[in-house]
């Protein structure tokens, strides 16, 4: 049986993060892998999750199933973090999921049994398991254009000419904010021409938000999907609590559905929850608990969003000082782009041998596809990261 298997092709950003385990330099820099890291090189455990840790411990009577759909408080949770007092909650469902890829997952396979002709679009381009992900479910798959690798941001009428194209049987599926791995996001008009072309030309809205918060905040991250959602009649939704609860480990997302009517919507959800027994019957409780009890406490929900403003801060802030010193190396400011992206990432604009000699000559691992990740420079590294990545340029 087993003889019959190919040999496996790597995972670009786990084989990476190998790589860098591997090496044995003590001047070495993991910007691959997309964790947010303090100064310290740690990834901390946020003061508001410990405390919701220690309050579970205490209060937990039980460890039995909480059933297909996952904690249904902290289903609620989520649908209020993402829409707040929108009329959207009137017509939408939604499920726990292990992580925001679980999340893809499930929804990829539903619109299989829905609509076994979709096809759904990618931005070119996209966080690496959008593909495979969608391609695994049996589902066709295109791209549009997004991101123009002379000035760095999103090239918006490309995008628009690309999404013209996808008719009633196509899923779009955009990034809410911070988008993965090239840090540029739609402005707000775009938000609404893709809503007036949705609603023109039929095809379904997918968003996927993995890094609400940190971008421009809570509020400003969701704003071109709630108006989104608000508009169109259908619409699906992947949200994960790795990044912004810091939850990496513990895969603690959501899967959601916006229905024409609160009845298509449970019909939706019903069939998920069919999906779901046949994946991996219920997600685990941890992670969803720990949200669920931070964000229905007052106290803990005031300290994560205080925390959660400050990792963002310092994410902005890390640019600021990197694009600095990268003037002051590269006598030039061929890399303020950096300083105008938004969430973990950045993608340099480098080829995959500028990025191999970035590895091999300094010590810094990131993407084959130019990203590196900035939430995991601390801040005495910078100017070895930014002299590294000007020599590599210059030297071309």
């Amino acid at each position: 049986m087993f003889s019959r298997l190919p040999i496996p092709q790597m995972d670009p950003i786990i084989s990476l993060t190998t790589l860098y385990r591997e090496d044995t330099r003590e001047e070495k820099f993991d910007l691959g892998i997309g964790v947010y890291r303090n100064n310290q090189g740690q990834t901390p455990i946020m003061a508001a999750v410990k405390a919701a840790q220690i309050q579970l411990a205490e209060e937990q009577e039980t460890k039995v199933y909480v059933g297909l759909a996952g904690c249904e408080q902290f289903n609620q949770c989520m649908l209020d973090l993402l829409f707040g007092q929108s009329s959207v909650q009137q017509r939408v469902a939604a499920i726990q999921t292990p992580g925001g890829s679980g999340a893809l997952r499930m929804l990829a396979d539903l619109m299989k049994v829905a609509q076994p002709d979709t096809t759904v679009w990618l931005s070119d381009p996209s966080y690496v398991n959008h593909k495979p992900i969608m391609e695994a479910a049996g589902l066709k798959v295109k791209t549009y254009g997004y991101f123009c690798p002379i000035t760095k941001q999103v090239n918006v009428t490309k995008m628009l000419e690309d999404i013209s194209q996808a008719g009633p049987n196509d899923v779009v599926l955009l990034h809410g904010c911070c988008h993965n791995p090239t840090g540029a996001d739609i402005d707000f008009d775009t938000w609404l021409a893709i809503t007036a072309l949705s609603q023109k030309n039929g095809f379904t809205p997918f968003v996927d938000i993995a890094y609400q918060g940190f971008g421009e905040g809570l509020d400003k991250d969701a704003k071109g999907m709630r108006y989104m959602a608000e508009n169109v009649e259908e619409m699906l939704i992947t949200t994960s609590c790795s990044k912004n609860f810091g939850l990496y480990r513990e895969r603690t997302g959501a899967a959601i559905v916006v229905a024409k009517n609160k009845l298509q919507a449970n019909n939706a959800k019903g069939k998920l929850l069919q999906l779901v027994r046949t994946t991996y019957t219920m997600p685990p409780d941890h992670g969803a608990a720990i949200v669920r009890t931070v964000l229905t406490n007052d106290k803990l929900k005031q300290l994560w969003q205080s925390e959660l403003v400050e990792t963002q801060n310092r994410m902005v802030n890390m640019r600021r000082t990197l694009c600095s010193e990268l003037r002051l190396k590269h006598q030039s400011a061929k890399f303020d782009f950096i300083q105008e992206h938004n969430g973990m990432f950045t993608v340099l604009g480098f080829s995959a041998e500028q990025m191999i000699s970035l590895r091999e000559q300094y010590g810094i691992y990131g993407v084959s596809d130019g990203r590196i990740n900035i939430a995991g420079i601390a801040e005495q590294h910078i100017p070895y990261i930014a002299n590294a990545i000007a020599s590599i340029d210059l030297a071309e």
